[in-house]
């Protein structure tokens, strides 16, 4: 399956478009560094909640240390002191969440003083989070996906009211793993069926600094014909699903129901099987990575789920 996948990794380069390197040296303070590392968060579209949470922790570090406290004198061993300091020298612990958090605060801070250049290495890299463990995503077995597809394929091919959108779409989620909102936001035009036995799908994205998310997936030689199916019964004028998100997860509910699972099928679900899937298939981490979008900071998390979701029986 991964050798067959067309990739048109960022279209524009921008895996180059970092943040220039910050105008810091080991010497200034942790303080001093604030005001770049908030300008690199919103330069990499941070969420709002994430930037204000990585502030407060590292402000919370800047405490412990003093705000006076060089990035040379980072060391791992002063960062372990701080971790044991939130575990047992507060009258409040940090719940395990918490402290998993600002573990990863560390790491993402350290990390990009590291790969500026401001630091010879991250102190925060030997850091283990310590938080609890939480419950692995839901895929679908491979029988499952047989059962599915199935059942998707003989709605599409019913004799009275045959309906090929459930079949469409779990095509599309099942070969791309994209999201719900990549989903929703194909146009018609994002379709290539010019040759309708190497059918793809670009997934796009408009604001410069999300270039990296856009890609061009291959799609099932089957895909084509059940397209035309859908297009003659649906008619959509611009985009590929002209309904609502609900609208869709009914489609999957529905399927659901009728396939026998004992969970519902959600987008997530069927996102996290597909990179299962090309991960059992061979498909190099980052070239998975690439594939579903995926920034190197996000991948920290979600490629070791893959690797032990992959790990699990079939």
């Amino acid at each position: 399956m991964a050798d067959k996948q067309l990739e048109l990794f960022p279209l524009s380069g921008v895996e180059a478009l970092r943040p220039p390197a910050p105008d810091l040296t080991p010497a200034d303070t942790l303080e001093a560094a604030l005001g770049p590392f908030t300008e690199y968060m919103q330069q990499r579209e941070f969420s709002a909640n994430t930037i204000a949470s990585f502030l407060n922790d590292l402000r919370l570090f800047m405490k412990f240390v003093g705000p006076s406290y060089t990035l040379k004198g980072c060391s791992p061993r002063k960062l372990e002191e701080f971790i044991e300091h939130l575990q047992t020298g507060r009258k409040a612990p940090c719940s395990p969440k918490s402290l998993d958090r600002r573990i990863t605060t560390l790491k993402v801070f350290f990390g990009w003083l590291a790969d500026k250049a401001v630091l010879a290495a991250a102190p925060a890299a030997p850091l283990v989070r310590q938080g609890a463990e939480s419950p692995l995503p839901r895929i679908l077995t491979e029988p499952e996906v047989e059962r599915v597809l199935e059942v998707a394929r003989a709605m599409r091919d019913a004799e009275q009211s045959p309906d090929a959108r459930p079949y469409l779409l779990l095509s599309l989620l099942l070969h791309t793993g994209m999201k719900k909102v990549e989903c929703l936001s194909l146009e018609l035009s994002d379709l290539d069926v010019a040759d309708p036995t190497r059918p793809s799908v670009e997934i796009r994205y408009d604001k410069p600094r999300l270039r990296f998310k856009t890609r061009r997936l291959s799609l099932p030689p089957d895909f084509t014909e059940t397209l035309q199916a859908y297009l003659r019964r649906y008619q959509p004028v611009a985009k590929l699903f002209e309904c609502t998100p609900r609208n869709l997860e009914y489609v999957l509910h529905n399927v659901s129901l009728v396939a026998g699972l004992r969970d519902n099928l959600t987008f997530d679900a069927l996102r996290w099987t597909a990179a299962v899937r090309h991960h059992r298939a061979g498909m190099d981490a980052q070239r998975l990575r690439r594939w579903l979008g995926l920034s190197k900071i996000a991948w920290a998390s979600a490629g070791p789920l893959i690797e032990k979701l992959a790990s699990e029986p079939l």
